[in-house]
């Protein structure tokens, strides 16, 4: 066990059942009452964002996270697949692990993943990603000063709204958050 006296930003405590990340903290010595700690906490399950007070010297339990990096390998139809970059061990994880974000992973993109030991905390996959567009209907001439957006599809089977200006073919840049178009891509 661990006090709050130990309290770092980054550091991963378990709080009723849950894993939560200290994202800030603060040290409070109001005058003539009890010191307390006034931290913000970050749930690793939900991304929730909480605000909490412990007292000065409340004990705490810490959890030792681990994160390596793992390559993309294939999506076998019920689960994700991903190889250890050091290991070469193959893992296996599902879509609802990974989140909305498994729709835009192609083949060879790197992840981070985050261990409670055997157990799988946390995902980061990348912020962007360049998709190939392979399926888009035509735009209209002209019509390109509204800000009108299509439907288009990318290549990892993703539906990504983009302006009338895209063809089949060009590469976009997404948002693997949002799932929303950001630029096209030149070519290279």
């Amino acid at each position: 066990m661990a006090t709050t006296a130990e309290f770092r930003p980054g550091m991963t405590i378990r709080m009723d059942g849950e894993l939560w990340t200290v994202v800030e903290f603060q040290h409070v010595n109001p005058g003539n009452w009890r010191a307390f700690v006034r931290a913000k906490l970050k749930s690793l399950k939900s991304g929730k964002v909480i605000e909490m007070r412990f007292r000065a010297g409340e004990a705490i339990e810490p959890v030792r996270i681990e994160t390596k990096e793992f390559q993309y390998l294939y999506h076998d139809g019920m689960s994700y697949v991903f190889m250890d970059k050091e290991t070469y061990d193959q893992i296996y994880v599902s879509e609802k692990q990974i989140g909305e974000s498994a729709h835009f992973l192609k083949d060879g993109e790197t992840v981070k993943i985050a261990f409670n030991g055997d157990v799988i905390v946390s995902m980061e996959v990348p912020i962007t990603v360049e998709l190939k567009v392979v399926e888009t209907p035509p735009g209209v001439r002209g019509d390109t000063a509204t800000g009108a957006q299509k439907p288009a599809k990318v290549e990892t089977g993703a539906m990504v709204n983009v302006p009338l200006f895209i063809n089949e073919g060009d590469v976009i840049r997404v948002d693997t958050r949002t799932g929303d178009y950001i630029e096209r891509v030149k070519a290279a």
